[in-house]
């Protein structure tokens, strides 16, 4: 295998005529300079040079590797530096997954602080919730996966009838995600949304219970199944007379008067509650927003950075 190193040995003894004056140029002895010869030769498998008295010539071979040297030196080059500027952060690319509350609230600052520090880096974002922006992540069609699972089971006690039932972890397990970096980004609690002149709208806090008998509002089978877990364990299926998993469409539905809600506070800060108000719900339910990468994609500066202006982002 030919070595980088030796070519430029070459290229410094063929232009200066000698193993001396190459070592000069290159900084080290002629020593040095005539093993690493005898290293490119063996490797090659021919010679190289021919050293008649203290005149030295290439042969045939030697100036056929001499010429393509300069090509393979210069392309390594490139590489290097390359290489530097995505390590020194002053190029690279990011491509981050994120979920619609996600997108609206802690990306832009992220992405802003990211693009005022490191400007030479660029990042590229698709929507997609769990479970399916995780295994776009584990596929390699993303660097970065902002994420959310809801919090492990628990004993929550029923608001009718007595006795307790376990509250679902929801989008994801624990075990889903041993393959991963893990940064966890902050805990979103999930408020009730009510119309304004709603009996519970001035209310500190409303038991889920109390909103047996309300029309809701809900996002798809596989993402209402929390709400519709905790809804069970407060000892009632909630009726859903209008289904979307567009956040200010349930706003507008909501404020219209036509049902309630459950959404994410992460959710509420980026839409504008026009005719409704949000109220606390118990049992407390929250869901945990985490930054997800693969282990080896954890040591590459560029997504570093993400994640670090992430977890600023939702530290603010």
């Amino acid at each position: 295998m030919i070595e980088a190193r030796h070519l430029r040995v070459l290229r410094a003894v063929a232009g200066t005529g000698s193993f001396s004056a190459a070592g000069r140029e290159l900084g080290c002895t002629q020593p040095a300079v005539s093993q690493q010869m005898k290293a490119l030769e063996a490797s090659v498998g021919t010679p190289l040079l021919i050293r008649t008295g203290r005149e030295m010539r290439l042969t045939q071979a030697g100036e056929a590797l001499v010429r393509h040297a300069a090509g393979i030196i210069a392309g390594l080059t490139a590489a290097e530096e390359e290489v530097a500027a995505i390590a020194g952060l002053r190029a690279g690319r990011v491509r981050l997954v994120s979920f619609p509350s996600g997108s609206s609230t802690l990306v832009p600052t992220a992405l802003a602080a990211l693009r005022a520090a490191h400007p030479g880096t660029r990042v590229s974002l698709e929507e997609a919730e769990p479970p399916r922006s995780v295994e776009m992540l584990r596929e390699g069609d993303c660097d970065v996966t902002l994420a959310f699972r809801y919090e492990q089971r628990r004993e929550a006690p029923l608001n009718k009838g007595g006795g307790a039932r376990r509250v679902g972890e929801g989008a994801a397990g624990v075990e889903e995600w041993d393959d991963l970096v893990v940064r966890p980004l902050l805990r979103d609690r999930l408020v009730g949304l009510v119309p304004e002149g709603h009996r519970l709208a001035k209310a500190r806090s409303v038991a889920i219970g109390e909103l047996a008998d309300e029309p809701w509002i809900a996002g798809c089978p596989r993402c209402r199944a929390q709400l519709v877990e905790v809804c069970e364990n407060a000892g009632f299926t909630p009726r859903i007379d209008f289904a979307t998993d567009d956040y200010p469409a349930v706003v507008g539905l909501v404020g219209a008067g036509l049902g309630v809600a459950v959404l994410p506070e992460l959710a509420i800060e980026s839409v504008r509650p026009k005719g409704a108000r949000t109220v606390t719900v118990e049992p407390a339910l929250r869901r945990e927003i985490v930054a997800l990468t693969l282990p080896d994609l954890a040591q590459v500066p560029a997504v570093a950075a993400t994640l670090d202006q992430l977890a600023r982002a939702a530290a603010r």
